[in-house]
């Protein structure tokens, strides 16, 4: 079995609040209401702050994504998403 298989045995990798980026298309898998099966919920590239964390078959990590430009709140795995960087927290470190 896959070693994500288990990722409640960890702390989450990411916090409420966090600026995230998706990594992979993520489409309506039939769990999102309202939406077609299929239809593209959020975009490669796409950026957004994690609004809640819950929990998928008592396995998974499942971080809510509030996707700004959108308006909509995705669930999303932790493989699917990566940290964005704050821009101004970095330059302002850098000018220390």
């Amino acid at each position: 079995m896959p070693s994500d298989e288990f990722e409640l045995d960890e702390p989450p990798v990411f916090e409420i609040g966090d600026k995230v980026r998706v990594r992979k298309l993520i489409k309506n898998d039939g769990t999102f209401p309202g939406q077609e099966i299929g239809k593209v919920l959020a975009n490669i590239g796409d950026v957004g702050y994690v609004a809640s964390i819950g929990t998928f078959l008592q396995r998974f990590y499942i971080y809510a994504v509030h996707f700004l430009h959108t308006g909509l709140i995705v669930g999303c795995r932790a493989k699917e998403l990566e940290l964005v960087e704050d821009q101004d927290r970095e330059s302002h470190a850098a000018q220390k």
